[in-house]
């Protein structure tokens, strides 16, 4: 049988009334830009995530620059990040002035390996951006630890893992701020471009406000030289009606996984998502480690069974980093991941039977 990647349209249909409502409540208020829908979604995610402030912006990329916008991050500056990422974690430390500093992955977790951040902090080092890939938390006590010890800000890239704990916290609510992306695709994803930055801290929640609305709280009145980075009234309305169905759509997530590790946790050349103590894993993704990686993705392609490799190269060695001339030495576990991770089919909607293919065809290959 045919398996989708994600079934985006079956996760409307089953919840057709409430975004056909919100998107013509929308129409009728005239409310695009800003308002009450947009004011009422901020409220509503900063309590989904356990935070007093939330922040939206037009995408989870914007999200990361009004961070460090907002933390005064200047030229000269360092900021260390995961070399195992899509490349908006990284760019945006170079567009908001500073310069990035990689870090290999802990070789198990595709998270940012603590002693490896330890080892690359420098004079110049102002902040840490781990990121919670996959659904997966970092291990944020050592992070934190490393982040007091150097006297360092800590912003979260949670654009993966809304609701994921560490140690039953909320990841987002460890560091400075944190980012979260509401691509369609994602566990909680608007219908288009979406995302926010989340906060304890008032005073930084108000600057990126202002950073993100032309510099100013109230037309016309320009504080400081901000950009456009709005959250247009119709995702909000759309994301408003599809966060209460969040949690349970996380449960299914999480059931799909433990049916896949099942299934797949015997098969020879298979590693399953190895999930570290004290984490609860969201998998916005379910990857899988393969020696013929290509070769298997191509086999379950041709079968029906869509796959996808994310971060085919790891971010040192894109074409847009050959400034820093990094070496596979430096990033021996990403360097080496790159080749070999591949992702299966994972939504919430997903079938047994359904998965019971996708076990079935890897047992076969």
């Amino acid at each position: 049988m045919p398996v989708p990647f994600a079934d985006l349209q079956l996760q409307y249909q089953t919840i057709k009334s409430e975004i056909d409502g919100a998107i013509a409540s929308v129409i009728r208020d005239n409310a695009f830009i800003r308002g009450s829908y947009v004011d009422a979604f901020e409220r509503q995610f900063a309590a989904a995530v356990d935070v007093k402030h939330c922040v939206s912006c037009a995408n989870g990329t914007d999200a990361l620059y009004l961070a460090m916008a907002a933390l005064k991050v200047k030229p000269g500056d360092e900021v260390i990040t995961t070399a195992h990422s899509w490349i908006s974690t990284s760019a945006m430390i170079t567009h908001a002035g500073a310069t990035v500093v990689f870090c290999d992955t802990d070789g198990s977790t595709f998270t940012i390996d603590p002693a490896a951040i330890e080892a690359a902090i420098t004079p110049r080092t102002v902040g840490i951006i781990p990121v919670h890939l996959y659904g997966q938390p970092a291990d944020m006590d050592a992070i934190m630890a490393i982040a007091s010890k150097h006297r360092l800000w800590v912003i979260e890239d949670c654009a993966q893992a809304h609701l994921a704990r560490y140690k039953g916290q909320q990841v987002g609510t460890f560091g400075a701020a944190a980012t979260y992306s509401f691509y369609p695709g994602k566990n909680l994803g608007a219908m288009g471009d979406a995302g926010a930055v989340v906060t304890n801290d008032a005073a930084l929640a108000e600057h990126m406000t202002m950073l993100a609305r032309h510099g100013g709280l109230v037309k016309h009145q320009h504080h400081i030289e901000g950009i456009n980075s709005r959250l247009d009234g119709m995702q909000a309305a759309i994301l408003s009606a599809k966060l209460p169905y969040l949690a349970q759509w996380t449960k299914a997530r999480q059931d799909a996984a433990k049916a896949y590790d099942a299934g797949l946790n015997q098969i020879e050349d298979v590693i399953v998502p190895q999930v570290a103590p004290d984490r609860t894993h969201v998998y916005h993704l379910y990857t899988i480690r393969h020696p013929r990686r290509d070769s298997l993705a191509a086999h379950l392609n041709a079968n029906g069974v869509q796959t996808a490799i994310n971060y085919p190269t790891a971010l040192p060695f894109l074409a847009a980093y050959q400034r820093f001339g990094h070496r596979p030495e430096q990033f021996p576990n990403a360097h080496r991941d790159q080749g070999r991770i591949l992702s299966l089919p994972m939504f919430a909607e997903i079938t047994r039977a359904q998965q019971d293919e996708v076990i079935d065809l890897v047992r076969k290959f």
